[in-house]
């Protein structure tokens, strides 16, 4: 027999539609005061304010780092919050600075390296323009892995899949926290 089985319901009080239903209105009451503002809201919906995420990203001027990985993920940023249109009018300045660097693993006893970590830290500070004031600021770091092989073609191009692969790592990141960020009306 199973739990669900009618024939041992005798001495338990089954839950019928009228009471399923008070339990839905229950939770659902519970669950509209989320919306007032204090509570859980959609990172990407409208803030209390009525402004969209989306909209205050597009309001985010990225400044030009530089570097190939730095412009890799500058092109990032300014993609992921314009969606490619018309940015709207700059009302934030987001400045980064990176710092690159390369371990080797795997090294044989002769020194050489049979696979490298490329390494990237962006310190990042969010800026209003309108006042110069310093709303957010942190640092994003990735790591990627990459082989180092005999061809130096090879060895070029694995470099530049782990640069890319960081730079997709870090623009990700900061898309994330400058949304949770500006969906906050104190932004």
């Amino acid at each position: 027999m199973s739990w669900f089985d009618p024939r041992r319901t005798r001495g338990r009080r089954r839950l019928d539609a009228g009471g399923a239903l008070i339990v839905c209105a229950i939770i659902g009451s519970i669950s509209a005061g989320c919306s007032d503002g204090g509570g859980f809201r959609p990172m990407y919906g409208a803030t209390t304010s009525g402004i969209g995420v989306q909209e205050k990203m597009a309001s985010v001027e990225v400044a030009p780092i530089p570097s190939r990985v730095g412009q890799r993920i500058r092109n990032e940023l300014i993609f992921e919050s314009t969606g490619g249109g018309t940015p709207a009018p700059r009302q934030y300045r987001l400045e980064i600075t990176i710092k690159e660097s390369l371990g080797s693993t795997l090294v044989k006893n002769s020194g050489e390296a049979l696979s490298q970590i490329y390494n990237l830290d962006a310190n990042f500070k969010l800026v209003r323009i309108s006042d110069k004031s310093v709303l957010l600021q942190g640092t994003s770091y990735a790591r990627a892995e990459f082989e180092r092989f005999q061809q130096i073609y090879s060895n070029v191009r694995a470099r530049e899949d782990a640069e890319n692969r960081v730079a997709r790592q870090v623009s990700d990141d900061l898309k994330t926290r400058l949304a949770a960020f500006l969906s906050r009306d104190r932004a």
